[in-house]
């Protein structure tokens, strides 16, 4: 997790799965979208960097495996570090991925880095 808040916007585009960081706050609006993220969703980064990332862009992972994990790790200020398989739905076709939900106390930023199967 501290090497993905590191990363410059060039760094983070050179990666070979996506990424998306977002914020602590409730609405936990999208701070980082990298380029390899936005070629597997369709969705263009200057589109989504700013919007609320489980009410706006991802209402897919809106739940309770994924949303409710962030929310729970900042409630009881505890570390994430997750994988899980996964399916992503919103907006396109059914989409299978594995994602790692990675959160941490002593950042502000939230992360979920996405590999996309083929």
């Amino acid at each position: 997790m501290q090497v993905l808040a590191a990363l410059d916007e060039a760094a983070l585009d050179s990666l070979g799965y996506g990424v998306i960081g977002f914020g602590k706050e409730p609405e936990a609006r999208i701070v980082r979208y990298n380029a390899f993220e936005s070629r597997g969703s369709g969705l263009d980064r200057r589109r989504v960097l700013g919007q609320a990332l489980f009410g706006v862009v991802a209402q897919c992972m809106n739940n309770d495996w994924v949303a409710q994990r962030f929310e729970d790790a900042v409630a009881g200020h505890q570390r994430l570090d997750e994988t899980l398989a996964y399916t992503f739905t919103l907006r396109m076709k059914p989409s299978p991925v594995v994602l790692r939900l990675l959160s941490s106390p002593a950042h502000e930023m939230q992360f979920i880095a996405v590999r996309w199967q083929t």
